[in-house]
């Protein structure tokens, strides 16, 4: 006999529908805040705190550094996929991170070297800007590509063509990124050199950062204003690929497995929690009570909550094991909670797995979700990593999941077996960019928590009623009993009589 039976069948998101509560002022759709945090910290700092409850899935053909760079514009947050080498995977978190800046430890260049050399260097490191430091480190000028002209300026040393320090503005000894912007707006220049009491180099602050981040409102940032870079790691290399990782300037670590509940997580967590305490690590996927409380007594700050529900995922056809994610998250929330009330510590959970739209992600956020992580959804976007392609007229993107054969061929090392695959490989219909889309994608979940009467996620947790529908409920719900002219052509056919 089994250890034990459960005949009560687990349940998936599209059975389950919210009922409306009271919607009042404090619940307009515009009042609503859709804030949530990516994983636990004991001072609630801001830089763990996500704008919108929205992540995209560790993937090769989802989540490269062009999509973590542009979801955290956002508001959200990529984990950068590990099927792939540390190196490369380091290289995608330092794009992350030098995207945008806020103090920027620059390269120097000396007084002395001649413009030919400069006009090298900026074409190898992507540089315009470079200050100009004696051998002390003294600032001495500013020289950007504006200020020369290789051809009659090659041979003229640096010192020749450079903004000398007298004729520029100069931040003092400044800590606070605020302080430095709000004295750069009131310059004409595009750098802020800042400096310590002898006058020695620190930082330079850019003003082009600043119009970022008023384009950005909701960006994810770290305490020095840049983006906010997660990266997925497995459970077989991590003592290579978390130094690589962290000498990258990686923020969060995500485990990525199909099976989480496994001492190999716990060893993984117990490692980077004694070599690299200041990372946080989100473990998982687990669909069990059980599972939540054996990552988190080994140092998981998130879990994530799924196994075998994506569209590309196999697992449950293949091996048998699986849950509907709903009573997943549903089951691991009441260990969440349990934990919460024991220890005062908030363990964000992650809905990950077969979430399709806007309806699929406000009902795992109800069930006990902090936010959702999708695949399919962000590789339909420009900024995924793969190329579009043409089938039937129809513009397409690849998309394959990280258990099929196309991923595992890089390396054996997320799914041990050798012998099968747990996952496929397709095409989803091109979208466009990601800000065009995803702002109405979050403007539904609003609606949604609105009419629940929730201000917050935290709110929606608390005030939520759900109701199990039946199939014929979910047809009602959809477009039914109409003829729907498919093409442009459908309409010009018909006959609308005098």
């Amino acid at each position: 006999m089994p250890k034990k039976i459960y005949y009560e069948s687990s349940r998936t998101l599209m059975e389950f529908r919210l009922l409306p509560g009271l919607t009042t002022p404090e619940t307009i759709l515009f009042n609503i805040s859709l804030e949530t945090p990516l994983v636990y910290s004991a001072d609630q700092s801001h830089k763990y705190q996500l704008r919108i409850p929205i992540a995209a899935a560790a993937m090769q053909s989802v989540s490269g550094a062009e999509m973590a760079i542009e979801l955290a514009k956002l508001g959200g947050n990529a984990f950068i996929f590990c099927s792939q080498t540390a190196t490369e995977q380091a290289a995608m978190v330092r794009k992350v991170k030098k995207h945008k800046a806020g103090f920027v430890k620059p390269e120097t260049v000396a007084p002395e070297m001649k413009i030919s050399e400069l006009n090298n260097l900026r074409i190898q490191r992507g540089y315009n800007t470079f200050p100009v430091v004696d051998a002390d480190h003294h600032l001495l000028g500013i020289i950007t590509k504006n200020d020369y002209d290789v051809k009659p300026h090659g041979d003229l040393p640096v010192s020749a063509r450079m903004l000398p320090v007298a004729s520029l503005i100069v931040g003092g000894n400044i800590s606070d990124i605020k302080e430095a912007n709000n004295l750069l707006r009131e310059t004409h220049q595009s750098v802020l050199p800042i400096v310590d009491p002898q006058q020695r180099l620190k930082y330079l602050v850019f003003r082009k950062d600043i119009r970022n981040h008023l384009d950005n409102p909701l960006e994810v940032v770290d305490e020095h204003k840049r983006l906010l870079a997660t990266a997925a790691i497995n459970t077989h290399d991590y003592e290579t690929r978390v130094p690589a990782l962290a000498e990258a300037g990686v923020d969060v670590l995500a485990i990525d497995s199909s099976d989480g509940h496994s001492t190999f997580q716990a060893e993984a967590l117990l490692w980077i929690k004694a070599n690299f305490p200041q990372l946080p690590v989100i473990a998982g996927n687990i669909i069990t009570g059980d599972g939540f409380d054996y990552l988190v007594e080994h140092g998981a700050a998130a879990v994530k909550v799924g196994m075998g529900g994506g569209s590309i995922c196999i697992t449950q056809e293949q091996k048998g094991t699986g849950r509907g994610l709903a009573t997943s998250i549903i089951k691991v929330a009441e260990a969440r909670d349990r934990y919460f009330q024991k220890t005062g510590r908030y363990i964000p959970l992650v809905a990950d797995g077969g979430i399709v739209n806007s309806k699929d992600v406000v009902i795992a956020l109800a069930l006990g979700a902090d936010y959702a992580m999708m695949g399919r959804y962000f590789a339909r976007m420009e900024e995924s990593p793969t190329e579009k392609v043409t089938i039937n007229n129809k513009v397409m993107k690849p998309y394959w999941g990280e258990g099929s054969a196309r991923a595992r061929d890089w390396k054996k090392v997320r799914y041990q077996q050798a012998m099968f695959a747990e996952g496929v490989e397709g095409f989803v219909q091109y979208a466009g960019k990601l800000r065009d889309n995803l702002p109405e994608t979050l403007a539904k979940i609003r609606a949604s928590m609105s009419s629940v009467g929730a201000a917050n996620i935290a709110e929606l947790h608390e005030k939520a009623e759900l109701e199990v529908v039946s199939a014929l409920s979910i047809r009602e719900g959809n477009v039914h009993d109409i003829y729907m002219p498919g093409t442009e052509g459908d309409y010009n056919s018909i006959n609308w009589g005098n």
